[in-house]
């Protein structure tokens, strides 16, 4: 099932300069190991450890935050959009 990623300016140095990423995967933890598969290099800065996302980074199903959903274990179907979105902070 064809899921796509919508990545943000700053990790588009992984993808060649793509915007958009499609992945397979059954969850959001799978079309995001499917990613890194494709993405050299941009797994440390989405993973602070195995199946631990990075705090600084939000990932959206849909406009859905799957932080209020089942997580890296989120359901996925096929033509759905997962949006990767850094965290910013300013003081």
């Amino acid at each position: 099932m064809s899921v796509k990623i919508r990545i943000p300016s700053p990790l588009r140095g992984f993808t060649n300069g793509a915007d958009i990423v499609e992945t397979e995967g059954a969850n959001i933890g799978e079309v995001l190991n499917d990613l890194k598969a494709k993405a050299n290099g941009i797994e440390p800065r989405l993973f602070k450890g195995p199946n631990q996302l990075n705090r600084f980074v939000n990932i959206y199903l849909n406009d859905e935050d799957i932080r209020f959903l089942k997580n890296l274990e989120t359901p996925v179907k096929s033509g759905d959009e997962v949006s990767i979105v850094p965290a910013i902070a300013g003081g």
